[in-house]
């Protein structure tokens, strides 16, 4: 289940929104050399990434901001610009662009803490802006649960669009992560699943005072649980390219 748009287009720019999406780039194409050296790029992730164990004996504490802006791969960078993309541009248009800003960095550097606690002996870096965003997506999903966000379903080789409630797709990725956080070995490295979890309760919580402001469940009724814009409407399109068969020789 992977989210691919929303339905909710901003009434302004999110200027902070894309300003974060291309620091996210152009941080990673800064180092994208060293993937071709991984002990160079361990060195260099042993540097500016996230050790647990590193921040439990009170170093590194920098790392908690450093790792926010680096990602293991390009689908790592690819996926997460993704979901900021997706769910980032509403909150900054509620919220404005400075507040949004300062409420992204705060909810990657709980994300962090949260992993940090999580598994306080690890050794393994921890890189990604995954935590920060998701403290968006539980921003997102206080203000605007019933927004509709199309999710594609892949199953095997099958896949399917679909738009479904905020509510639905965001809570189910919440469920996964706390799931697969209580069943994982988060010292052993992969998916920093409590991150995750942490960067979407703190973004909840730093979501709710502005909620309440707007009328707290009188906000939902006023607004169906989405953003007050009109929304978008998307379609397949026949397209009128005719179908070339390959002649079959004799």
């Amino acid at each position: 289940m992977f989210p691919i748009r929303d339905h909710n287009p901003s009434n302004t720019t999110p200027y902070v929104t894309y300003a974060l999406i291309v620091a996210n780039i152009v941080v990673f194409l800064a180092y994208w050399p060293l993937f071709a050296e991984p002990g160079a790029l361990r060195q260099f992730f042993d540097i500016w990434a996230i050790l647990p164990a590193r921040i439990t004996q009170g170093e590194g504490t920098e790392t908690l901001l450093t790792s926010m802006f680096l990602h293991g791969g390009l689908l790592h960078l690819a996926a997460n610009m993704l979901f900021l993309h997706i769910f980032g541009d509403n909150l900054e248009d509620e919220m404005g662009h400075l507040p949004y800003l300062g409420f992204y960095l705060v909810s990657g550097l709980a994300a962090g803490l949260a992993q940090v606690m999580a598994a306080p002996a690890s050794t393994v870096p921890m890189v990604g802006a995954s935590g920060a965003i998701a403290g968006v997506m539980g921003g997102y999903l206080l203000l605007f649960p019933r927004a509709r966000v199309d999710v594609i379903f892949i199953f095997i080789i099958f896949f399917k669009v679909l738009p479904l409630p905020a509510w639905m797709m965001l809570g189910v990725w919440f469920a996964v992560q706390l799931v697969s956080g209580a069943v994982a070995d988060l010292s052993a490295g992969g998916v920093a699943y409590m991150a995750h979890a942490g960067g979407f309760l703190a973004g909840m919580a730093m979501t709710l005072p502005l909620w309440l402001r707007r009328g707290g469940t009188s906000h939902w009724s006023r607004t169906h649980g989405a953003p007050a814009n009109p929304a978008a409407t998307y379609r397949w399109v026949r397209t009128d390219v005719p179908t070339v068969r390959r002649k079959r020789h004799r």
